[in-house]
């Protein structure tokens, strides 16, 4: 083996550091005060101009250093020329100093996917709940979510003017996860976290089934799994199709890092092939512990509204 890290390694460093670069674009948006919202299939489905730049600055980046890896974003962009000031060509020392797991030290760029939400929670975004806010980036390999990079661009702004804002945690299956402290749920407290603005009765109904002593409505997907490996919630109960791979890539990589799970309603991992559907057609139920126990009590009307596919 030569001294020099693993494409994953290098890829996972690049993420990080591009991924702190679309925070500090997003922050720079709201500050802005213009937004540049649009519509996309409705009231509860928004592009701002932040998600527009930091997905042209994510996706220009890694593409610059990884011209193979195939990289699958949220927002559909006309091609364009991408502004120098977008491009961000840094990557963390601390990530490349770490061993890869040794089933990924082998792996090529070609081989790589990579899943871009570069706003999650843009509803929550243009309403002022900043900590709903993330930038996911996850890498999957033969399906697998593999490596996941999460930025919080307003980490901290509840503490007012002056606060350091934003802070970005990673993690690899094999090799751990960073950025934050594990901590659970009491094992005799359910906590459920669910959709805050996407509710319905099958998302309630399940919601009910698990019988939480707590719910919590929160947005984005990607700060619901922070609710998970920060000992807010116990599960992540999501019984609706409107979730995409693209939400769930990132998260899912680094809840499986400590220990977690991410599955479909029914059980069923999700796949991240670079040909596959983008919708999480069968809902999404994620767990730091007991998994078994949250898929055993969704219930039947919810598995047969949600076919697994």
């Amino acid at each position: 083996m030569s001294g020099s890290p693993a494409v994953v390694m290098r890829l996972v460093a690049s993420a990080f550091t591009v991924a702190e670069k679309a925070g500090s674009i997003v922050r720079k948006v709201l500050h802005s005060g213009e937004l540049g919202i649009v519509e996309k299939t409705g009231a509860n489905d928004l592009q701002t101009l932040a998600d527009r730049l930091a997905q042209q600055s994510i996706c220009a980046s890694l593409s610059k250093r990884f011209p193979k890896i195939t990289i699958i974003g949220e927002e559909e962009l006309p091609d364009e020329e991408i502004k120098e000031d977008l491009i961000e060509s840094g990557f963390s020392d601390e990530i490349l100093q770490k061993t890869c797991p040794e089933e990924y030290s082998g792996l090529k760029e070609e081989e790589l996917v990579v899943w871009v939400d570069p706003l999650d929670g843009t509803k929550e975004y243009t309403e002022g709940l900043l900590d709903n806010v993330t930038v996911l980036i996850g890498i999957a390999y033969r399906g697998r979510a593999i490596a996941g990079v999460i930025n919080q661009p307003f980490y901290n702004y509840e503490l007012g003017a002056g606060a350091a804002l934003g802070r970005t945690m990673w993690g690899m299956p094999g090799l751990g996860a960073f950025g934050f402290e594990l901590r659970e749920v009491p094992g005799d407290r359910r906590i459920v976290t669910t959709t805050r603005s996407h509710s319905n009765k099958l998302v309630t109904d399940c919601v009910d089934a698990m019988e939480p002593h707590e719910v919590v409505r929160v947005g984005g997907a990607g700060n619901k799994i922070i609710q998970l490996v920060e000992g807010k919630a116990s599960a992540y109960v999501f019984a609706s199709p409107g979730c995409k791979k693209w939400d769930t890539c990132a998260p899912e990589a680094i809840l499986h890092a400590v220990g977690g799970k991410l599955t479909d309603m029914h059980g069923n991992a999700y796949c991240y092939d670079a040909n596959v559907k983008h919708m999480n057609s069968a809902g999404v139920l994620a767990t730091l512990r007991n998994h078994e126990y949250y898929v055993s009590r969704v219930p039947q009307s919810v598995q047969q509204a949600l076919k697994s596919v």
